[in-house]
């Protein structure tokens, strides 16, 4: 028989690449949690068996997860500033637990779970590893490194072969998240915070979904934890003039101190969350362009045979393109 995969978020970015993925490969079928009020309708047209439920509501995973083989729970709520601590915590934290505790008692062989290198929070003295410590610096963060560390205790307890990977920053075809950044650098208004000079690094979606896969696939992988990024960081300086390459445009050699930016963001914060508004720039904005994020990802390399393909110049190149062809810039 084929065995049966659920894949969670599977209406967002990265899971739903992951399901296409899945249904392209043709070796099992493919269930989604979704959500009611989600846009599921290009997960049916794909075949994809639907499992309405939400991560708040365990009876709806407990249904979910029956008949399972295989759980990737790529899930999360992901960084909406104006957004309850307590309720991110009870779906990236809480909803974690009780996808664990249900597959566990459905007899899934392997669950693989999305964790993110934010655990880490900035990396001083980079390339970060696996084993570099847990930094978090913001509520999104702190709600995936305990959900991270929740997963690795079940899986130790309870026998549940586990699989742990932390993307960094995903860019792609259906990616809105560096969308922001290439319409200020076509329209001319971007400008640079800082120096540039912070190292970032990134991955093509599809590179990325190859690094999970081999997380549900390859048999050295449960109980291990595996950083999944491109080959190598860049300079923000190295990100931005490649977005502009591909627009045809020259940036601004005018740059902002990044300390009264990240002052204004405080600001913003304490007026906006109150009243529950998605305040226009915040500190997290602003550590983007001040915090280092490089890592190594030679474990993944050695173990699962990761091996990233596009280099920043294609992989952007293609997400412009599809931006264009979306007639979002």
């Amino acid at each position: 028989m084929r065995p049966t995969v659920l894949v969670t978020g599977a209406t967002g970015f990265l899971g739903g690449h992951v399901a296409r993925r899945l249904v392209q490969n043709s070796d099992c079928d493919v269930r989604a949690l979704v959500r009611e009020s989600s846009n599921s309708a290009p997960l049916e047209e794909l075949g994809v068996e639907l499992a309405f439920g939400d991560l708040k509501d365990r009876a709806t995973l407990r249904s979910a997860v029956a008949g399972v083989d295989m759980v990737y729970h790529i899930a999360a709520s992901f960084r909406t500033e104006h957004l309850p601590r307590n309720d991110m915590w009870r779906t990236n934290v809480q909803g974690t637990q009780d996808l664990l505790e249900v597959s566990h008692e459905a007899g899934v062989q392997r669950f693989v779970h999305c964790s993110s290198v934010g655990v880490h929070g900035a990396i001083e003295g980079p390339p970060g590893t696996e084993g570099s410590p847990f930094d978090p610096g913001d509520s999104y963060q702190r709600t995936k490194a305990e959900a991270e560390k929740l997963a690795s205790d079940f899986g130790t307890e309870h026998g549940l072969p586990i699989v742990i990977f932390r993307p960094a920053g995903i860019y792609g075809p259906d990616d809105l998240r560096f969308l922001k950044l290439f319409k200020s650098v076509k329209s001319g208004v971007f400008r640079m915070i800082g120096s540039g000079e912070v190292l970032y690094q990134m991955i093509y979606v599809e590179d990325l979904v190859d690094g999970v896969l081999l997380c549900g696939t390859s048999e050295r992988a449960p109980g291990e934890v595996f950083i999944l990024t491109g080959v190598r960081p860049h300079t923000l300086n190295t990100i931005a003039q490649t977005i502009a390459k591909t627009q045809g445009v020259e940036l601004s050699s005018f740059r902002i101190p990044a300390t009264p930016v990240y002052v204004a963001g405080a600001l913003c914060e304490l007026v906006c969350r109150p009243l529950g508004i998605n305040p226009p720039l915040y500190r997290r904005r602003v550590d983007f362009f001040r915090k280092p994020r490089a890592f190594s990802i030679e474990k993944a390399q050695k173990v699962l045979g990761f091996s990233p393909k596009l280099d920043l110049a294609e992989g952007l190149q293609l997400t412009a393109t599809w931006y264009e062809e979306q007639g979002l810039l």
